[in-house]
């Protein structure tokens, strides 16, 4: 029994730090927060997702950052970009399935529901975390939502999030002039503002956004 014990103390070396951490969702998150500066911004009529362009190399187009995953619903993230994808491709084929399945757009809690459940599995294994955190935000039946998912499968709802590079002082802007009845002009100059201030300089954003009047997500630039 003794050896039995050993081996699996080898199999599983570093699940768990001192303090009770999970120390390989600590380094997915330490490559999070290296990523581009990515926010979302919510009210009653809207939700809205920004997130900041790193400058490509010559000849290279620059990656996209904003993702429509079904007509109602987009998504955005910050992290390592596969990663990014792959969890982008996650979320897109659950909302067909719900479509294919029930004749009816997912609502926007079951589809975050569904992502935390596919990152938590990836910290049970002896696997690496995917190391990104998405913003999802949409619109169903109930209204604009917004939730962020992080790399241990644990989401929050909220109306106002920032992740990746310098995340603490854009959320310090967004809690500082955000306004629950602020017009889509000024959320977007608020995500600007953040993305601004995190970085130190004026940067090329991608924005994308889903309106209660519409029902629809789009990207905007």
């Amino acid at each position: 029994m003794a050896e039995a014990g050993a081996g699996f103390s080898n199999r599983y070396p570093s699940f768990y730090g001192p303090e009770g951490r999970l120390i390989l969702v600590d380094s997915a998150l330490e490559a999070v927060n290296r990523g581009s500066t990515t926010i979302g911004i919510k009210t009653a009529s809207f939700a809205l997702l920004a997130s900041h362009i790193k400058p490509a190399r010559p000849l290279m187009e620059p990656t996209e950052k904003v993702f429509p995953v079904d007509g109602h619903v987009g998504a955005t993230g910050s992290g390592y970009i596969g990663d990014i994808l792959q969890l982008i491709d996650e979320l897109r084929l659950e909302a067909q399935k719900h479509r294919l399945s029930f004749e009816s757009p997912i609502d926007i809690g079951s589809l975050t529901k569904h992502l935390g459940g596919y990152l938590h599995n990836y910290t049970i294994y002896a696997v690496r975390p995917q190391a990104a955190s998405v913003i999802i935000a949409g619109v169903d039946q109930t209204g604009v939502h917004m939730y962020q998912v992080d790399p241990s499968g644990t989401y929050f709802r909220g109306a106002g999030f920032a992740i990746g590079q310098s995340a603490d002082s854009a959320l310090d802007a967004i809690q500082r002039d955000y306004s629950a009845d602020m017009t889509v002009e000024q959320a977007v100059q608020l995500a600007n503002k953040a993305i601004e201030k995190a970085l130190g300089e004026r940067s090329i954003v991608e924005i994308g956004l889903a309106t209660a009047k519409e029902g629809k997500f789009k990207k905007l630039q």
